[in-house]
């Protein structure tokens, strides 16, 4: 399975990530590194997550954080 990740979300990772350098440097790193750990691994796991709340997707929750990764999987 491969990744694809949509303009709209990478542009969303980037958002993150800029904020959290400004804001909160100390939790950037760690924080990154989770958001990119737990979506790598849907190439593993795609079923991994919870039905999402539009119909076809799928959703996983990163706790202790405000994200959501929304995702589809295709064959």
């Amino acid at each position: 399975m491969r990744i694809r990740w949509t303009p709209a979300a990478a542009a969303d990772l980037q958002s993150i990530s800029d904020y959290l350098k400004e804001h909160h440097p100390r939790y950037r790193d760690p924080t990154m590194r989770k958001l990119y750990g737990t979506i790598r691994a849907l190439k593993e796991w795609p079923g991994r997550g919870r039905p999402g709340r539009e119909e076809g997707t799928r959703e996983i929750l990163f706790p202790h954080t405000p994200y959501v990764a929304v995702y589809r999987v295709r064959e």
